[in-house]
């Protein structure tokens, strides 16, 4: 502790009470000091030191060695010295380093020394230099044990802070991956819905001889996948917009719908679908989300043309996700999407190629776990 610091109302309190200690311990050994047979001045000066060093213990904190020295002096010929100058060295075993202790506790050694020699004490002057070493020597033992408490109640404060500071930290990484997720979602989900709104506006706009009922059902699926977009929109602003959250996630079963919105679409889609049992979720939307990617792909760049998705699995054997459709001009480079999709099957320790056939058709696979 240092004297720089302003006193609180816990010191304000311990320091008043070591105080009226100091000043009572100051009386009684004055009062037993005064049989000793020594000049009436040097009485004086014995209980005018005591009460100095007792006022002096309110600026311990900013001088606690200075203090201690002092103290040191000061019993070399005063009793009533005594119960300051032990307290000013508790202090100093408490709040300085332990080199400080060392040289404040041989002081006040060589103190008691000299303190034999000046008061002519009646008893032995063995047996004082003993009693007084053995309660200097408490006093420091008692001392070293409440600064070895603090620091280990600081340690574990620090470490308190610590963990509190990594929680936080953490949790705003896991927000970011969140957010992360919530990206790849916002991709799928309506790169998915505005395909689809792609393919049949482009329809209308290409087909002007189509009959009214052609006209009406294409406007009726744009009008449900745009409404069905302004939905997931809204719902991916509702999770950001809260502190934690989640956006809805599709399973796997719901992957036979997911084909039939295509089919719907205009797009003629052969499934192949031979997977029951118990999939993990995480396995099935990864799965979801690599039919729907090769769905969505097929519709931007080979509209209209047939394309084959192939699921088929068992527990213990995995599960193998295919989707090929024609592709003459599609570019052999990576997109956004397939690169998030290899990230996903990735993430469930599965694995995902593409690229064209030997035929020239595009071609999407997976494998991805399935434990029995």
């Amino acid at each position: 502790m240092t004297g720089n610091r302003r006193r609180s109302r816990r010191d304000w309190v311990v320091d008043s009470l070591l105080f009226l200690a100091a000043v009572f311990g100051s009386l009684l050994l004055y009062d037993a000091g005064d049989r000793d047979p020594v000049s009436s001045g040097l009485l004086a000066l014995d209980f005018i030191s005591g009460m100095v060093l007792c006022f002096a213990l309110w600026f311990r904190r900013r001088w606690p060695v200075q203090l201690a020295i002092l103290g040191a002096i000061a019993t070399t010929y005063s009793d009533a010295a005594g119960a300051a100058t032990l307290i000013l060295v508790m202090s100093v075993t408490i709040y300085k380093p332990l080199r400080a202790t060392l040289w404040v506790f041989l002081a006040n050694a060589v103190s008691i020394v000299i303190y034999t020699e000046v008061r002519d004490k009646p008893e032995p002057w063995g047996v004082t230099i003993g009693f007084s070493v053995a309660i200097y020597a408490a006093v420091v033992g008692w001392a070293l044990y409440i600064r070895s408490r603090r620091q280990l109640l600081q340690t574990l404060r620090d470490r308190a802070d610590r963990a509190e500071t990594v929680a936080r930290l953490q949790a705003q990484q896991a927000q970011l991956r969140a957010r992360e997720e919530l990206a790849r979602e916002m991709h799928d989900v309506l790169g998915h819905r505005l395909s689809l709104l792609s393919v049949h506006a482009g329809a209308l706009a290409y087909r002007p001889d189509a009959s009214a009922e052609e006209v009406g059902g294409a406007a009726e699926i744009i009008r449900a996948s745009a409404h069905q977009a302004l939905q997931d929109l809204r719902e991916v602003i509702g999770v950001l917009r809260a502190p934690v959250g989640e956006l809805p996630q599709p399973t796997f079963a719901d992957l036979p719908v997911l084909v039939e919105d295509s089919r719907r679409a205009g797009l003629p889609v052969e499934l192949d679908f031979d997977a029951d049992g118990p999939l993990p979720d995480h396995v099935g939307r990864t799965a979801y989300r690599i039919v729907q990617e090769g769905l969505t792909n097929a519709l931007k760049h080979a509209p209209g043309e047939a394309v084959r998705v192939r699921v088929v699995g068992a527990p213990g054997n995995g599960l193998e996700v295919e989707v090929v459709n024609p592709a003459p001009n599609r570019r052999t480079g990576e997109g956004q999407g397939l690169l998030g999709l290899a990230e996903r099957a990735a993430l469930v320790e599965g694995r995902l190629e593409h690229g064209r056939t030997p035929a020239g058709d595009f071609r999407l696979a997976a494998w991805l776990p399935w434990p029995a």
